[in-house]
């Protein structure tokens, strides 16, 4: 690290658990975010400012007024610009140093499979549960630890898959993929926006303690929390061995 680097990332090196060798792992590490939404948007600030070196951001959509109400990462003048974009900006903004690929589109088949192999951690900040089989799906495929988030109306979860352990559950051993799913959406149902400021940051937490080998990672834990009455409730997972999914791994 050059004396511009010590000086950014100083509170970070003061940890112990951390310190410059965690940093540099920071530095050095490659994040595929797909969602630049109410979710993405304080995980993506949280990775960057903590200095994680490659960001790819992914989102199809466009700002649009009414996100602004949670999503940190835009601004008034961002509406109509991708969000991709719109969040690569702020992000140099905050800090130039960290390389931010904004991908705007839906990544999808080889797209999504390419794009998660050569990250080293996924964070799930999508809202529909398509998206977020596909991308379990895919980190299974490539083994990559996936960081996953919801939040709707005062309700948010969020868990860990470390996929390169073998005797962790995915995605699907949680939330089998079924066809007569009521999908929720904000759009539809509204969210409180502190929710998802709470549990975007809480997956950027548990992404940069996986990249930088810090504590322990909710990894076999489901985290719930109910905003009304601010009580969290943890719930442990276990492993589906039938999973149509991640049965087939090998040990």
């Amino acid at each position: 690290m050059n004396d511009e680097q010590l000086l950014r990332y100083a509170r970070h090196i003061l940890l112990d658990e951390l310190g410059i060798e965690g940093q540099e792992r920071l530095l050095a590490a490659r994040v595929l975010i797909v969602g630049a939404g109410g979710l993405g948007s304080p995980a993506a600030l949280y990775l960057a400012t903590a200095g994680v070196g490659d960001i790819t951001l992914a989102d199809d959509d466009v700002v649009e007024l009414s996100n602004l109400q949670r999503q940190i990462l835009h601004t008034t003048a961002s509406v109509g610009r991708p969000k991709a974009e719109s969040g690569r900006d702020m992000l140099a903004a905050f800090n130039p140093q960290t390389r931010v690929h904004a991908r705007v589109e839906r990544l999808q088949g080889q797209a999504l499979s390419d794009a998660v192999a050569q990250a080293d951690l996924v964070l799930d900040c999508t809202d529909n549960f398509t998206t977020r089989h596909a991308i379990n799906r895919a980190c299974v495929q490539h083994r990559k630890p996936l960081v996953s988030g919801a939040a709707i109306r005062f309700d948010g979860q969020v868990s860990v898959y470390d996929l390169r352990d073998p005797e962790a559950p995915c995605y699907h051993c949680l939330f089998p993929e079924a066809d007569d799913v009521e999908e929720a959406n904000c759009a539809t149902m509204g969210v409180f926006a502190p929710v998802v400021g709470i549990i975007g940051s809480m997956q950027a937490a548990e992404a940069l303690k996986l990249l930088s080998g810090v504590g322990e990672s909710l990894s076999g834990r489901l985290l719930w929390l109910d905003v009304r009455t601010m009580q969290w409730r943890s719930v442990n997972v276990q492993r589906d061995p039938e999973c149509a999914v991640c049965a087939a791994r090998g040990h």
